[in-house]
């Protein structure tokens, strides 16, 4: 028998019991004679848990514990302790407004009678006190309603596995508009006295020790009510699950592996070394937050702590908790856990191994995604876009895909990218592994996930969307202030900060964070992720004049374009200079070439049942935010363009040549020399084979995941696609 198997559950069919007088799988069963503990609740058929990832709670009525600054006095009393919006407007996460969301879908899924919400990690900021003592004060108000809470580790908390005690923000919002730098009291500035530096230990960032103390009611120690519970490192006498002995054992110090620069270490490190041909460096022993509860008879919920700090070359083995001497987690994530955290993937292959014996309910989760979330379009987004783009190196590995499905794990949900979306993988060995991608609630596409088991082998998906949150527009009178303030100024960081103020009369929560993504697109991603001249081209070309470009064909070169600057809105200012042609023709002969191309896109436009002129009404704002927006939110971003936006996309998607030739290039720049169209229909075909990739994934809404057939089933018959 394996040391993790409790006494109770050896039985290999799960038997499903209904709680005595009550219909409430929350409701404790009644037991004669009375026990000494209470007996934990019954899971009905299907218990559903609610899956909330990438919550990055920021108490935003918080106290920084600082008479230097309090935040902004409001009318009631409270200070508001908020980021300015032009830091949430070049964030991919919003700071303040997912305050407001995180307790509209607490409030809806308690209307909806779930009962067990998990969070696959970044619940928090960035796990400082003010934000962990916030969000503990929200999970307790709703578990005195008969809620449980299960929380798994993201990068964001730990930010570090030790705690950060240099750490703050620069980007708070005063009174006036202005942006104020509150740091923790061990910061550079806040040792030098600079008096333009708040001090304040609210702003430290808390690593594993201080997290797993403050939150361990939320799933990292054992409940009393548990049916069972447990880590990777639990040992139970004579394999008999006890409540005090899994209490004893969820103590950080119970919960420590040792992990090394070049893999595992532990009883694993001889084994690599070997491989490696020669001994390992810089080893640290840290925690392990992973955890396996039973909270309802039947379920079983595998929180995973997938977050990997590699020590670097920056590890002092004279200070080994110094928090500066490893390699943050974002980027690692399961590619590095199959090699710097072996003794998980031994635990979850226990795991899985026991729940299909036991015929266990087995909902894992963890932060990071475990295969290919962009819809298996990464190696054409790394082609098309920057290097770096799409922050594409958190993409996983194919053989950790393979790797993760190897342990048995059939099905898990992961966030960290804060996207909507799902994949699966298959072996030549019958593995097969679904990965459900929970997106954020800080982000466009806010939705939280209820997921379900209607048998052993069939498991239903529902996204809920947070377009409705109470209270979301509460701060907006203070970004006035700031919006004014930037207008007014004349300083040339101020000019630079400027954002668009119409976000201010969005009247939703699911319209406010569409009009996020828009300026987050334009004052962030064009820049960061788009190439010069394709930055151009889509911050000022509309559909009708792509569609139009999509079948010119001319030998009007780019250099030439500033001789007949009126029929498109383009320019050789990201092109050298090229030797032009002995026989150029005339710039003039652009506007013969672009009316026949005219002709040609007004028939491809009635062909699908639509003008030419209606594809004006995609502004170049429009066409990168949904571009943007599908890239987070899959199929929730269609349904937000609606049916003649998605019409009108489908067009573009095929109305490009068969082949494309290349651009002539000058060192990593265009030539000049290359005629008006040939770079656009290159490089815009990879683009918008890509947009249709990712609007025509596998479902992402409402679906079933059929684990004996291995497929994925759509349950959303109204949903719109690409294809």
């Amino acid at each position: 028998m394996s040391r993790y198997l409790p006494a109770f559950a050896s039985a290999a069919v799960l038997v499903l019991l209904s709680a005595c007088g009550s219909d409430d799988p929350s409701t404790p069963v009644q037991t004669a004679p009375v026990v000494q503990q209470p007996a934990p609740p019954v899971a009905e058929t299907a218990t559903a848990v609610a899956f909330m990832s990438d919550v990055h709670f920021h108490n935003v009525y918080g106290d920084f514990k600082s008479p230097q600054f309090a935040g902004i006095p409001t009318k009631d009393g409270k200070n508001a302790t908020i980021r300015t919006m032009y830091a949430q407007l070049t964030s991919t996460r919003l700071f303040n407004e997912n305050y407001f969301a995180f307790r509209a879908a607490l409030d809806d899924a308690y209307a909806k009678g779930i009962r067990h919400v998990a969070f696959p990690g970044d619940y928090s900021d960035d796990a400082q006190p003010m934000n962990i003592d916030g969000i503990a004060e929200v999970l307790k108000e709703y578990q005195a309603k008969g809620m449980r809470f299960f929380l798994a580790p993201g990068n964001h908390d730990p930010n570090e596995p030790f705690d950060d005690l240099e750490a703050g923000k620069n980007d708070f919002l005063t009174k006036d508009g202005k942006e104020q730098k509150v740091y923790a009291t061990s910061n550079p500035a806040c040792l030098a006295k600079d008096p333009t530096v708040v001090c304040t230990d609210q702003l430290m960032e808390q690593g594993y020790d201080k997290l797993l103390a403050k939150l361990g009611e939320f799933g990292f120690n054992p409940n009393k009510a548990d049916l069972h519970w447990e880590t990777p490192f639990t040992k139970y006498t004579n394999n008999k699950y006890s409540y005090d002995e899994a209490l004893a054992q969820s103590a950080a110090n119970k919960r420590e592996f040792e992990i090394c620069a070049e893999g595992s270490g532990g009883s694993y490190k001889a084994a690599g070394e070997a491989k490696l041909g020669k001994p390992y460096t810089r080893c640290a022993t840290m925690v392990d937050a992973s955890y396996l509860v039973e909270p309802v008879k039947g379920l079983w919920l595998l929180a995973i702590d997938a977050n990997v700090f590699v020590p670097s070359a920056r590890f002092d083995p004279s200070n080994p908790k110094k928090f500066s001497g490893y390699d943050g987690a974002g980027n690692a994530g399961w590619n590095k856990v199959l090699t710097h955290k072996m003794h998980l993937v031994d635990w979850i292959k226990s795991v899985t191994a026991r729940a299909k014996l036991e015929g266990k309910q087995l909902m894992a989760y963890s932060h990071y995604p475990t295969m290919d979330f962009y819809a298996n379009q990464t190696e054409a987004m790394k082609a098309a876009f920057k290097p770096g783009a799409f922050q594409t190196a958190r993409v996983p590995d194919a053989a950790t895909a393979a790797g993760v499905a190897a342990t048995g794990l059939r099905w898990h949900v992961g966030g960290h990218m804060h996207f909507n979306g799902t994949n699966d993988y298959a072996d030549a060995n019958g593995n097969y592994l679904v990965n459900v991608q929970s997106p954020s609630l800080a982000v466009y596409g806010a939705a939280y996930k209820i997921i379900s088991y209607k048998d052993l082998d069939t498991v239903e998906v529902q996204t809920v969307a947070l377009n409705s949150v109470a209270r979301f527009n509460e701060l907006f009178p203070y970004y006035q202030v700031e919006n004014d303030y930037l207008k007014a100024s004349t300083l040339p960081a101020d000019v630079a900060k400027r954002w668009d103020r119409a976000i201010l009369d969005t009247r939703s929560y699911g319209e406010y964070t569409r009009n996020y993504f828009g300026e987050l697109s334009r004052l962030r991603f064009m820049d960061e992720y788009w190439p010069c001249e394709m930055k151009e081209a889509a911050m000022n070309l509309n559909g009708r004049q792509m569609l139009v470009l999509s079948q010119l064909q001319t030998r009007v070169t780019l250099a030439q374009l500033k001789d007949n600057a009126n029929v498109v809105p383009l320019s050789a200012n990201c092109a050298a200079a090229g030797t032009a042609s002995s026989m150029p023709v005339a710039a003039v002969q652009l506007t013969a070439d672009w009316a026949e191309a005219t002709a040609r896109a007004e028939k491809l436009a009635a062909a699908a049942g639509l003008s030419l002129d209606s594809f004006a009404k995609i502004t170049p704002y429009d066409f990168y935010g949904d571009f943007h927006r599908t890239v987070y939110a899959g199929e929730l971003a269609l349904r937000d363009m609606g049916s003649e936006r998605v019409s009108q996309y489908k067009v573009l998607m095929s109305a490009f040549p068969a082949a494309t030739s290349a651009p002539v290039k000058i060192g990593d720049k265009l030539s000049d020399q290359n005629p008006v169209h040939l770079a656009f229909q290159h490089q815009f075909k990879q683009v918008f084979s890509i947009f249709k990739g990712l609007g025509s994934a596998k479902p992402s809404d409402r679906f079933t995941i059929d684990l004996k057939g291995k497929k994925i089933n759509n349950a959303n018959g109204a949903g719109l696609s690409f294809n």
